[in-house]
């Protein structure tokens, strides 16, 4: 029986004319998430308690069964400091370092039925900027074929490594490099979503958008921030803005 490498098994790195440096997990193209166990135990680890967390969410207008089954199944306590577990399954964002947090639930539910967009079983493949501490990579993993997700922060990225290792997830690829040049050799991605909000969209973004595909990201507005959905169509690209959100600011570069 062949065994299944480590995760995240490495390839070599390839360096941009930016110097950009890439390291992802690989994955045949298509291949079906694990489903990730759902410990039955006590306390943090008890089922029951993400099931409280759905039931709210759903109470806060999510619909899309394949997205409440996902946050149903990633246990969000694993990927905070284990001085904020308590809270980890309240409606909240809470700091992981470096100036950075975890979206709380509701912002990560309603973005993902946002770029779902009624889709039904799971969508295609997915570009994430900002990866945090892989909590969303995670969630997505469950409802997209192939994610790539990057994240400019060094500290960040070995952290959600690390989060990520255990649950084996073979159609998650980590990248490390400047999100806002996006991911050329995954593209077109279905879906790309941003959790760092700019004054515009990237063009990269754009471009690695396939048809028929839509982003979902927040952006600078009316002096503060507003969720963006942008649908590429035939006709052109189409524009929604939606509710206020507040996320961290988007930049270039890594560090």
């Amino acid at each position: 029986m062949r065994e299944r490498p480590s995760f995240p098994a490495r390839m070599p790195p390839q360096v941009s004319s930016t110097g950009r440096v890439t390291v992802t997990s690989h994955t045949p193209h298509g291949a079906a998430p694990p489903a990730i166990p759902t410990p039955h135990g006590l306390g943090l680890d008890s089922s029951a308690v993400r099931q409280q967390m759905v039931r709210k969410l759903a109470l806060q207008g999510v619909t899309d069964s394949l997205v409440l089954a996902a946050m149903g199944t990633v246990e969000r306590h694993r990927f905070v400091d284990s001085a904020l577990v308590n809270q980890a399954y309240e409606d909240t964002s809470l700091p992981i370092g470096l100036g950075q947090t975890i979206s709380k639930p509701g912002v990560v539910s309603r973005m993902l039925e946002l770029l779902r967009n009624g889709t039904s079983g799971r969508m295609g493949r997915v570009l994430e900027v900002g990866t945090g501490c892989g909590y969303q990579a995670a969630v997505l993993s469950q409802v997209t074929t192939e994610v790539y997700s990057m994240e400019r922060l060094r500290g960040l990225y070995d952290k959600a490594r690390e989060n990520l290792r255990p649950l084996r997830l073979p159609n998650v690829h980590l990248l490390f490099g400047d999100g806002t040049q996006g991911c050329a050799q995954g593209a077109p991605y279905a879906g790309i979503i941003a959790a760092a909000g700019g004054d515009t969209l990237p063009q990269a973004w754009l471009d690695q958008l396939a048809m028929g595909g839509r982003l979902v990201a927040p952006v600078s507005h009316a002096g503060g921030q507003v969720l963006l959905v942008v649908d590429k169509t035939p006709q052109g690209l189409q524009h929604c803005l939606l509710e206020p959100v507040q996320f961290v600011p988007l930049k270039s570069g890594v560090a």
